[in-house]
C-alpha cells in the first residue's frame, strides 16, 4: 500500500473556527416571540379600560367631592355614572359635625370631557330654572374654572348645616344667586378671580328673633387684581353694611349690624351673635 502523500490527504474543518458573529464582534440571538396569552391580557386591558372610563358609577364622583370638601359637601344616594348622573345634595358641618341639612329633590349632572378640560352642567328643580354651567380649563400654566352667566335659587335653610354660626343663626329666606363672566384661575400656588357675583338674601329670619322678616340684603363679590366684597342693606328693620377685600388669599372683612329704633328689643338677642357688641351697634370682623 502506498503511503498517503500530505498533498493527497483531505483537508478537516476547525467547526469551532465557524461560528457566526454579529457585526461590530456581538453575537446574534433571536427574539422570542410573545406568548399567545400575552398578546390576549393587552386586548383584555385595552378593551375593558374604556369600558371602566365610559361607565364609571356616580359614587366614585360623590367619594371625590366628600374627600375634596373634608366631608363638608356630600352627595347622597348618588345614580348613574360620573358622566351623567344625579344625587341629593347635603352640606355638613365636616367629619366631626352632627349638623347636615339636604336641598330638597335632587341635583342632576353632566360632565363632558374635551381636547382642554370639563364641560360641567348642573340642574336642580328646586333651584335652577335653567342648568348651570361652567367649563374647566387645563394647561401647563395651570388650570380655570370659568362660570357662564346664570341665575339661581336656594333655600338659607339649608346654610345650617354647615355648623358654627350657622347652626345657632338658623336662617330662613331665599338666596338668589346671579353671575356675570365670573372666572377663577388658579397658577404658581394663587387664584385670581375676574368678573362678578351678585348674592340677594331676601326676606331672611332666625330663631334668634321674633322678627319675620328681619330684612333683605345684598352681598356683591368684584373680581380683579384685588377682589372686593360688599354688604348692603336692601329692606328691614336689622341693618347691614360692610367692606371687604382679599389680601393674598385670605379675605379681610370689616362691618356692622345696627337695628331700626323701634326694634331694638326684637333683634337684641341676634345683635349679641352676630359681632362684638358696641352700643347699640354689632361690629363683624372676618380675616
Amino acid at each position: 500500500m502506498n503511503p498517503v502523500s500530505p498533498l493527497n490527504r483531505p483537508a478537516t474543518v476547525n467547526r469551532s473556527s465557524r461560528t457566526h458573529r454579529h457585526p461590530r464582534g456581538r453575537t446574534a440571538t433571536a427574539t422570542a416571540p410573545r406568548p399567545a396569552w400575552g398578546w390576549a391580557l393587552v386586548g383584555a386591558v385595552a378593551g375593558v379600560l374604556p369600558a371602566v372610563v365610559a361607565f364609571a358609577p356616580a359614587h366614585w364622583l360623590a367619594s371625590g367631592v366628600a374627600r375634596a370638601t373634608q366631608g363638608q359637601v356630600q352627595l347622597l344616594q348618588a345614580r348613574g355614572t360620573i358622566w351623567t348622573g344625579s344625587a341629593q345634595l347635603v352640606l355638613t358641618g365636616g367629619a366631626a359635625s352632627r349638623d347636615s341639612a339636604a336641598l330638597p329633590g335632587r341635583v342632576d349632572w353632566q360632565l363632558r370631557p374635551n381636547f382642554d378640560g370639563l364641560r360641567v352642567q348642573l340642574h336642580a328643580a328646586c333651584c335652577t330654572p335653567a342648568p348651570l354651567q361652567a367649563r374647566v380649563q387645563a394647561s401647563w400654566a395651570g388650570m380655570t374654572l370659568k362660570v357662564a352667566d346664570g341665575q339661581s335659587q336656594w333655600p338659607a335653610a339649608l346654610l345650617a348645616g354647615l355648623g358654627t354660626p350657622w347652626n345657632t343663626l338658623q336662617p330662613q329666606g331665599q338666596l338668589a344667586l346671579q353671575t356675570q363672566a365670573l372666572a377663577m384661575r388658579w397658577a404658581a400656588g394663587r387664584m385670581v378671580l375676574s368678573g362678578q357675583a351678585q348674592l340677594d338674601a331676601r326676606a331672611m329670619s332666625s330663631r334668634l328673633s321674633t322678627l319675620r322678616p328681619m330684612g333683605s340684603y345684598r352681598l356683591a363679590l368684584q373680581g380683579g387684581e384685588a377682589p372686593t366684597l360688599t354688604l348692603s342693606t336692601l329692606d328691614g328693620a336689622l341693618q347691614l353694611s360692610g367692606t371687604g377685600q382679599w389680601v393674598g388669599q385670605r379675605l379681610r372683612f370689616a362691618g356692622e349690624a345696627s337695628a331700626a329704633p323701634e326694634r331694638e328689643a326684637a333683634l337684641s338677642n341676634l345683635l349679641n351673635i352676630i359681632g362684638r357688641r358696641n352700643g347699640a351697634r354689632s361690629i363683624i370682623t372676618v380675616g
